[in-house]
Parts: C-alpha cells; structure tokens; sequence
C-alpha cells in the first residue's frame, strides 16, 4: 500500500511538471487570441484595444515597412521577426496592432496571439500547437526585456530560430522594447568589465536582437508632431476646439507630465473629449 502511495505521488508529481496536452481553440472564432499557462490555453479576445493605422503620427517609415512585411507573411510569402524598439509611448505596440486591423480590413485573415514575457519557458508547445494549423499568426510579445541573470531569452531562440524544427512557417514573431538589445546597457558594460571572457559574457544575448530581420527604431515625437497627433484625434472623433487652446492645453499637459510622447497626447486628448461630452468607441 505504501508503494502504491508513493507511486501515486510521483505520477501526480509528474504530471504538474509536463501538463497535459491540451485542444486547440476555434481559431475561426476570433481574430485575436491570448496566450496563458497553468493550464495552458489559448483565449480568443473578441474586441481589441487599439487605433487606427492613420492616427498614429510621426512613425511613417516604420508603419510602412512593418505593414509590407505583414503583408508579406499574409500572402503566404518570406517575411521576417520584427523588433519595434525605442522610446517609451511612442505607439510601438498600437502600430503592431493597428498593423493587424489593416491586414484585416483587406481580406486576410491573420490571427494575432500574444504571449506574455513570463511565459516565454512555455512558448516550445505553443509553437507547436499553432504549426499544425492551416491559419497564419503574428506571434506579438510586448515590452520584451531581459536583466543580467534571466533565462527566459533562451526560450526567447526557439522562436526567432526554432531549434531543430524550425520556425513554424505560419508564424512571425514581433516584439516591443524599450532596449534595441533588449538588456540595459549598464548590465552589458557591467558584465563585459566582470567577466573572465569579456565578450562571450554577453554575446549570447546581445546576439538575440541580431536574430530579428527587422529592426524599427522609434524616437521621442518633437512638439509639432505632439500637436499633430491631438489634431488627429480631434479630427476622427469630431472633437472641436480652436488652434489656441489646443495648443496652450496640450502644451501645459505635456509639461506637467514632464514629457511628451504618443500616449502623453492620447492622454490629454482622452481629457479633452471627456470634457467635450465625445465618447470614444
């Protein structure tokens, strides 16, 4: 009896380390999915947050290129991983989205999943769930950054290199960072004046970013393209308010703010049209 128990025990134990297998979702069921673990499943989000492709100002060179490559993979064509990296609230993740809606709105029928940093040890058996599909996916991690001892980045390969395997050819990786090598460049100046061999300390992951085809660089917005941006805003959601006072608010709701990006100016304007009375769906 004290061995059945014992086996018991192991094979539960067992189970918790390897979780079962599980069954894919109706990918025709939505557009957009969300990647979790313990268990793992897949859930379809019906109504995505995000802008529309021509709201997002000041990033023409990177919305074109990205919307190419996108275009591209929907087409069932080579394309390649994509790293949006640079200044904060500069409209990194919503170009990624918007980008999808646009995809979208031509009659592609391109999934989105996104897959949370942490969970980045579990992405080997998505991967594997979405290679048997006949569907395409743009596989989207968002605010990807490593500190100076986390593993994760080696998970982080079997997507940009897919191991033995391959990557999936229905699937494209892009992801969002504040760090074009995705680790601060206090930890890489740290470790290369620590380590017996300098440059392999911090080869192996600096070398991750070198693994993304494409590279978009996104850098702080000037005042005219802030202006802009609000100007657009009010335009799409029919807002109305004089050159001046835009100009005179937006400009103090930057400097209390302390900066001034794309979200800085969703911001005010998300204030504005609440106090003109403009709901924004």
């Amino acid at each position: 009896m004290a061995d059945q128990d014992m086996m018991k025990r192991i094979a539960e134990a067992l189970e918790r380390m390897s979780p079962a297998p599980f069954d894919a979702p109706d990918f025709d069921s939505a557009d957009a999915f969300v990647w979790h673990v313990s268990p793992d499943r897949l859930e379809p989000v019906q109504n995505v947050s995000r802008v529309a492709l021509d709201l997002l100002v000041g990033v023409n060179r990177s919305r074109d290129t990205l919307l190419e490559n996108t275009l591209q993979f929907a087409n069932g064509l080579p394309a390649n991983n994509a790293l949006l990296w640079g200044a904060r609230g500069m409209g990194k993740s919503s170009l990624v989205k918007a980008v999808h809606a646009e995809i979208l709105s031509r009659g592609k029928p391109l999934k989105i999943v996104e897959l949370q940093r942490e969970d980045l040890p579990s992405v080997s058996r998505l991967l594997n769930l979405l290679r048997g599909s006949e569907h395409r996916f743009l596989l989207f991690c968002d605010d990807l950054s490593f500190s100076h001892d986390d593993q994760h980045y080696k998970s982080l390969k079997a997507v940009l290199d897919g191991g033995i395997e391959g990557r999936p050819d229905n699937v494209v990786f892009y992801a969002t960072s504040n760090r074009r090598h995705l680790m601060p460049r206090d930890m890489i100046e740290n470790e290369r004046q620590s380590a017996i061999n300098p440059s392999e300390a911090v080869e192996e992951k600096v070398s991750l970013s070198d693994r993304f085809g494409l590279w978009l660089g996104f850098h702080p917005c000037d005042q005219d393209e802030y202006l802009s941006m609000i100007r657009g805003y009010c335009k799409a959601y029919g807002v109305e308010i004089d050159d001046d006072t835009l100009w005179a608010e937006a400009i103090e709701w930057q400097a209390t703010r302390g900066a001034r990006s794309g979200r800085v100016a969703w911001q005010y304007f998300t204030d504005l049209a609440g106090r003109k009375g403009v709901t924004l769906d």
